[in-house]
């Protein structure tokens, strides 16, 4: 964080000073909320939680280096003491990003948020220092902790926003105003929370709603629903896409054969050709929202082309491409899992196993409310069409739903499986595996499949990683 004093601090939070001697003294380290980040100088905050009262560990972290406490209340070493921390938090947040003169882009969307921001972080920083959410971080905590790390050496700080329902991604951008807003898709992830897509679009589209006029609001131009968000922002719109009206586009599409996609990129600025490390085509979208954020930074087309040849998965389990000395490759995309997600996963599966057996071991998508049943008949389903070569099912019943899917598709469907759990799974593949097999895992994070995948990847022993 950039160096402010505990007297600033508090005013800017409007908290009380407790055991502080001199409030002069100045936070110069991180601000964290888990104790074991703290490093001398940082500013804890303590937040109450359902297991762990984060107040519990003041004298631990003032011990490790912490200056202070940001807490609810006084907790004999020195605090800044307010009513609600979270709101707090985000009071501090929003007075960083103010001081700093970055230029802070946003994102959502129903799928590709994190790939897609680890991407764009990714070229931004070929270009100048960039400070970028780590993993998922991306609700009312997590985003303003991000904001809190970047520093007077920042130039651009991209924040990816998550929302579960009406209001909250016009709250986070309360916290950190974005210049530059873009949003991905409107898919079914959370559909049962939200109640329907057009209900997703409504909260997704508070990304751009807030823009200065002086801003931009990059759009999805293959979604109609994004799309349509063009009304609803006083900002310059910037569309990206495969069609042929989007500014940012896409031209011969194409994987190659580990599953790669390539492509043409043609900008206002020009055209280049990029080959990506990453695996699966649904990874062209994203890469056209990083380069339509990058373009709208002055970034030309060679230079956009060139990093996003270069970019790699920056965030763990998301199709994590690993293949054994055996010669079997584990794609493990267990981190989460919606139904676009799925089906991306699915082809980009199928692309990648062609000539060589393939399996896909898959859990239960959560949060899908009503929609349950038939999206995941219709990832059964989709499975058998692609010829995957085995479904395995893992879970209760939206998992028997799954097989349920693949067995009534056709014949192939008998080639599917449901197991109980991932110890299951694990042992029906060690004893069916064979060299040169390639295994896709993926659920929603409830589900905890990363177990399957790191358990092929341990019996592996030494593999040799080709994404991450």
């Amino acid at each position: 964080m950039i160096a402010l004093s505990l007297a600033e601090i508090a005013a800017v939070v409007g908290g009380q000073t407790y055991d502080i001697p001199d409030p002069a003294v100045q936070v110069t380290g991180p601000v964290v909320r888990d104790s074991r980040e703290v490093e001398p100088g940082s500013l804890f905050v303590a937040f109450v939680g359902e297991r762990v009262d984060g107040h519990d560990f003041a004298e631990a972290v003032v011990g490790a280096g912490a200056v202070a406490l940001l807490a609810s209340r006084p907790v004999g070493v020195p605090a800044i003491v307010v009513d609600d921390v979270q709101a707090a938090l985000g009071a501090l947040a929003r007075h960083v990003v103010e001081r700093l003169g970055a230029t802070l882009v946003a994102l959502t969307g129903s799928a590709g948020k994190t790939s897609t921001k680890d991407l764009i972080a990714q070229v931004l920083r070929t270009k100048a220092p960039t400070v970028f959410t780590p993993g998922s971080l991306n609700n009312e905590i997590g985003l303003p902790l991000t904001a809190l790390s970047a520093t007077e050496e920042t130039r651009f700080l991209v924040l990816e926003m998550g929302a579960r329902g009406i209001g909250h991604i016009r709250y986070l951008t309360g916290l950190t105003p974005p210049k530059i807003g873009l949003v991905l898709n409107v898919g079914t992830a959370h559909i049962g929370e939200f109640g329907g897509r057009e209900q997703i679009a409504q909260a997704k589209g508070e990304m751009v709603e807030g823009l200065p006029e002086e801003g931009a609001a990059i759009l999805n131009a293959d979604d109609p629903l994004v799309r349509a968000m063009a009304s609803r922002t006083k900002a310059r719109v910037i569309l990206f896409g495969e069609s042929d009206e989007a500014d940012v586009r896409a031209e011969n599409v194409r994987l190659t054969e580990n599953g790669q996609p390539a492509f043409s990129l043609r900008t206002p600025s020009g055209c280049s050709d990029v080959t990506m490390r990453l695996y699966g085509e649904h990874h062209v979208s994203n890469a056209l929202a990083a380069a339509a954020v990058a373009h709208e930074l002055g970034m030309s087309a060679d230079e956009i082309a060139r990093a996003l040849s270069e970019a790699g998965s920056l965030s763990r389990w998301r199709m994590e491409v690993t293949e054994r000395p055996d010669g079997v490759t584990v794609v493990n995309d267990a981190y989460n899992a919606n139904p676009e997600s799925m089906r991306a996963a699915l082809r980009a599966l199928a692309s990648m196993g062609k000539g060589r057996r393939t399996w896909a071991v898959l859990g239960q998508m959560a949060e899908l409310g009503d929609e349950a049943l038939a999206e995941h008949d219709a990832v059964g389903r989709l499975a058998v069409r692609l010829n995957v070569g085995k479904l395995v099912a893992v879970g209760g019943r939206e998992a028997s739903w799954l097989q349920l899917g693949a067995y009534n598709e056709g014949s192939w469907g008998e080639e599917s499986v449901h197991v109980s759990d991932a110890q299951a799974a694990v042992d029906l593949l060690r004893s069916e595996l064979r060299p040169g097999d390639v295994v896709l895992v993926k659920a929603s994070r409830s589900v905890g499949l990363e177990r399957v995948a790191l358990a092929l990847l341990s019996d592996g022993a030494e593999g040799e990683v080709s994404a991450r």
